[in-house]
């Protein structure tokens, strides 16, 4: 059975940096794509960013140049660096795998059939 563990949130200054893990058991991440998505509180959940399976790579506007995206298949787990952060990225950040194999990433919820539970990010001073 597939199961993604989040880690790596906490609380940071504006500005600080953040790197998120997300580790899958029970399935191999390589065919998938794996997207990263988060959700503020009274806020739909948006995408922050998504890696295909060959390594194509896309961001939301709002993370473009801050944030990036990395998967290390050895390990089956995927990575998301968080710099420059901003009050407005506190969220609940979860990562998501690909319902189906493909070389492409779509940044799309419907897009992805697993979730983790998520981790907390808050950005405060």
């Amino acid at each position: 059975q597939l199961q993604l563990v989040e880690s790596g949130g906490g609380l940071v200054q504006p500005g600080g940096s953040l790197r998120l893990s997300c580790v899958a058991s029970g399935l191999t991440l390589d065919p998938f794509a794996i997207g990263w998505f988060r959700q503020a509180p009274g806020k739909e959940r948006e995408g922050v960013s998504c890696i295909s399976s060959r390594l194509s790579t896309k961001y939301a506007d709002s993370v473009q140049g801050r944030f990036t995206i990395s998967r290390d298949n050895a390990n089956n787990t995927v990575y998301l660096q968080m710099n420059s952060l901003k009050p407005e990225d506190t969220a609940i950040y979860y990562c998501a795998v690909g319902k189906v194999p493909q070389f492409t990433c779509i940044m799309s919820a419907r897009s992805f059939g697993s979730w983790g539970q998520g981790t907390q990010v808050t950005v405060s001073s």
